[in-house]
């Protein structure tokens, strides 16, 4: 290819594209002038923002780190309270108290890092455009979210109001409704969000505060099958057992256990179960025995018996509540019971285990209470109770409560306390032993062991008969007034006691050796019922002057007699009819000629 032939086609291409050298030249210079603008446009800003970004609303762009922090700190007014409001009430934070700071450096920075970190070509477009493209970037607010979020549950608590369930119970015995309130809460985590944005714009407007609402009301028509379903129910009860726990529901209680929607209260049902999983639910206990066999000191310093575990089976009993309900509010019975059912855990170490005096089970239990009584007298209760503790009586023994106690005097540790002599309430030592007497008694009649002495009260005494009918009690005065009690069991017999002034409870238990005996006591027949005296009140050195205080109530006189029979093998081997000649019992009160404090 001759240079003649290519000067030829030269010429050829500049005939048909005579403007091509002037577009490439156009095209050069607009490259390089758009190049030229770029890099002048990274000089200028390559120690500024770019332009046109704001900080929380405070214009930074263009200006260095050290000018836009000086911006930020003329234009922005440091916040010192949060303004919540309910549109009814205001509430205030201060922001002292959840640390609330600015960082207006790590704000800068965020300002001076804007399209300069992530994507190269994102960025680029994004600087071409930022002088016609505002961008707001939020100030770095730091504070501490627990204490606040602590605040603002403390402010719930005392502005939200919980909804409110439908319930039916009964007034002058006429099922009603309450179709329940909607309730409010304050949505805690939204109102965080909220708070967080306000912060980071540095806005002081007061805050409208979130809430979430809970609406479980029932229409008319609900309600009154509400009431029909009560209606069902009126007059029943239902009974649950274990051991030796009952638990009643009657009428309010039951009504209370209804849902609005044929249904069960899932949160009242959830509460029975946990109470009577309080009440039931133990561990296995593994059988102690520690028995000190010293002249004139044999007795069990330590002793506990064997006993299974026990645990409550919840799904169980709330899946039979739930049967039993049904069967009570739709059927014809006015009373349904059953046994809770339970899942139990042995022992490893069992009673007959730890001892070789025949010592195996619980033969009987005796209790009563001593709610209202003066210190001195619980004081006494206590100390007379812990000498039959670890007392063991030998089989064919009869032993004898004066026996056990000993001396009842300021010497022995007794105070004084208020107690039945001639006839009158008078202070003396060791007022309350009764109350122990009367326990073991009541422990002797239900192991069905003979009562060889036994003396009734004079009168009718108020702790006596709290939750026992009267003619259940046993005094003692040495050395004339005994209680006296056989052991006619096949071995040793064991006294326990659990004595508990919190709750003005004194328990006997008698642990041996079963024969397969069974005792049972007639409820005892009240019979030549006469009124009580006048009040009597009397000088009482240990309360201040001008108090007076109640220490007995009101009782009338009357007769009382119940039969006691103990059966084995199908044969009466003891029977006794105990009875009690009560006179007239006035109220009591102490009235204080002590110094007043």
């Amino acid at each position: 290819m001759s240079i003649d032939y290519l000067t030829k086609k030269l010429r050829n291409t500049n005939r048909l594209f005579p403007n091509l050298k002037y577009i490439f030249i156009l095209l050069v210079s607009v490259f390089s002038i758009f190049v030229l603008i770029i890099a002048s446009y990274q000089y200028i800003y390559r120690n500024k923002i770019f332009p046109n970004i704001y900080i929380a609303n405070v214009k930074v762009g263009g200006l260095s780190h050290e000018q836009a922090q000086n911006a930020l700190v003329r234009a922005v007014t440091p916040v010192e309270k949060l303004v919540l409001t309910t549109g009814e009430q205001s509430i205030d934070i201060d922001l002292e108290t959840i640390d609330m700071a600015y960082n207006t450096d790590s704000s800068v920075r965020s300002a001076y890092n804007k399209y300069r970190s992530g994507n190269l070509l994102s960025n680029f477009y994004s600087r071409l455009i930022a002088p016609i493209n505002k961008s707001n970037i939020t100030l770095v607010a730091t504070y501490d979210e627990n204490k606040l979020k602590e605040h603002l549950e403390i402010m719930s608590a005392e502005i939200e109001s919980p909804p409110v369930s439908p319930k039916v119970y009964l007034e002058n015995g006429e099922p009603k409704v309450e179709k329940g309130v909607t309730g409010s809460s304050v949505d805690v985590e939204k109102l965080v969000q909220i708070i967080s944005i306000e912060l980071s714009y540095a806005r002081t407007e007061p805050i409208a505060i979130p809430f979430v609402f809970v609406d479980p009301t029932i229409s008319d028509a609900k309600a009154q099958q509400f009431i029909k379903r009560a209606e069902g129910l009126i007059g029943k009860r239902l009974v649950l057992t274990s051991e030796n726990q009952i638990f009643t529901k009657e009428e309010d209680g039951l009504l209370a256990l209804l849902g609005p929607d044929n249904n069960v209260n899932e949160e009242a049902l959830s509460e029975f179960v946990s109470e009577i999983e309080t009440v039931v639910n133990r561990p296995p206990q593994n059988a102690v025995f520690i028995y000190i066999d010293e002249p004139e000191n044999e007795r069990v310093s330590e002793f506990a018996a064997a006993k299974d575990g026990l645990t409550v089976n919840t799904q169980s009993l709330s899946g039979e509540i739930k049967k039993q309900l049904s069967l009570l509010e739709n059927g014809n019975e006015d009373k349904i019971s059953f046994v809770i059912p339970l899942q139990t855990t042995s022992p490893t170490i069992t009673t007959e285990e730890v001892n070789n005096l025949g010592i195996k089970e619980l033969l009987g239990r005796g209790e009563s209470t001593f709610t209202g009584s003066i210190s001195s007298r619980v004081h006494n209760i206590g100390v007379a109770s812990n000498r039959f503790d670890g007392a063991l009586v030998a089989p064919g023994e009869i032993f004898s409560f004066n026996g056990i106690i000993g001396d009842v005097s300021a010497y022995t540790g007794y105070k004084q306390a208020y107690i039945i002599k001639d006839g009158r309430t008078v202070l003396g030592d060791g007022g309350g032993v009764c109350q122990v007497s009367t326990t073991l008694f009541r422990a002797a009649l239900d192991a069905g062991l003979p009562i060889t002495e036994r003396r009734a009260h004079s009168y009718r005494v108020s702790y006596y008969e709290q939750g026992f009918a009267p003619g259940l009690d046993a005094t003692v005065y040495a050395p004339t007034t005994d209680l006296k009690i056989e052991n006619d069991t096949p071995g040793h017999i064991l006294i326990q006691t659990q004595y508990n002034p919190s709750t003005a409870s004194l328990t006997f238990e008698i642990y041996g050796t079963s024969d397969g005996r069974i005792a049972t006591t007639t409820e005892p027949v009240v019979s030549s019922v006469s009124p009580p005296p006048e009040d009597l009140y009397q000088d009482d050195p240990t309360l201040p002057a001008g108090v007076v205080k109640q220490i007995d109530f009101k009782a009338w006189g009357a007769k009382v007699n119940f039969d006691y029979e103990v059966i084995r093998d199908g044969e009466v081997v003891y029977d006794k009819t105990f009875y009690s000649n009560f006179r007239p019992w006035q109220a009591v009160f102490l009235r204080g000629t002590g110094p007043v404090n």
